[in-house]
């Protein structure tokens, strides 16, 4: 299964991420591959895998002719070589990280390679999961494209919930291939949600539930400890978990 996480900045999307893939794993869906696809990378952290190099790294090695490509190799074929070097593998999950452009704004070449490289592992994993970059972007280069599951994150603002509406009308108009998109609201309370809940309806989207505050994710993101290692009844945990077992997602 590949599920896709998307939301604007601050909404806690790499928080999620490594929450499902914490959840997957304790009831033993491995293997999982994580692909951070945000160039502002931070999903190793979340996960507590350390990642050898990034697929843009490759791209400014092989552009700034740092690396030489093999004789009879196209440049293609030495990426996805590369790549298979760039994959940090653990125990029943593996990472991807695609890091930053390997240019100003050129990210396209990169993206295409990253889909096929995708589609190529798939067969390996239970589970895919993509934590995608703030905004709209990752969406018109079509990283996020034929997944099974895209959840679109929000705080618990007006505004966030009106840019989420914006992400699930763009998905639609590109003709992604998405099967089906829901609606977290992240850091917020029933009596938020209760206030919000004429927004929520008017995003268009299925609403899957909220995550509350959680002062445990903020502890372990101030200490930069792996949110593998959250303790099972942290609030938010139990709270993707329960979404996950609702949606019939694991």
């Amino acid at each position: 299964m590949f599920v896709a996480v998307a939301g604007k900045g601050g909404t806690g999307k790499t928080t999620f991420v490594a929450l499902v893939a914490k959840h997957l794993l304790k009831v033993g869906r491995g293997p999982v591959l994580a692909v951070d696809a945000d160039a502002n990378a931070n999903l190793s952290q979340a996960l507590g895998v350390q990642v050898p190099f990034s697929i843009a790294d490759i791209m400014r090695a092989v552009a700034e002719e740092r690396e030489s490509i093999p004789a009879g190799m196209t440049k293609d074929r030495y990426v996805a070589y590369r790549m298979h070097e760039a994959l940090a593998e653990g125990k029943d999950l593996d990472l991807l990280e695609m890091g930053g452009p390997e240019g100003p704004g050129c990210y396209c070449y990169v993206n295409n390679l990253l889909r096929g490289y995708i589609k190529e592992l798939a067969s390996n994993y239970q589970y895919i999961l993509m934590d995608n970059e703030a905004g709209l972007e990752h969406l018109s280069r079509r990283t996020t494209q034929n997944v099974d599951v895209l959840f679109i994150l929000s705080d618990a603002t007006v505004k966030g919930i009106r840019s989420a509406k914006r992400i699930r009308e763009l998905a639609d108009g590109l003709k992604l291939g998405v099967k089906r998109k829901y609606l977290v609201v992240n850091r917020a309370s029933p009596e938020g949600i209760a206030v919000l809940t004429a927004e929520i309806e008017g995003t268009g989207l299925e609403y899957a539930g909220f995550i509350p505050p959680d002062p445990g994710v903020a502890d372990y993101d101030l200490h930069a400890k792996p949110l593998l290692s959250l303790p099972e009844d942290s609030p938010a945990a139990v709270a993707v978990a329960g979404i996950l077992k609702e949606l019939e997602i694991v």
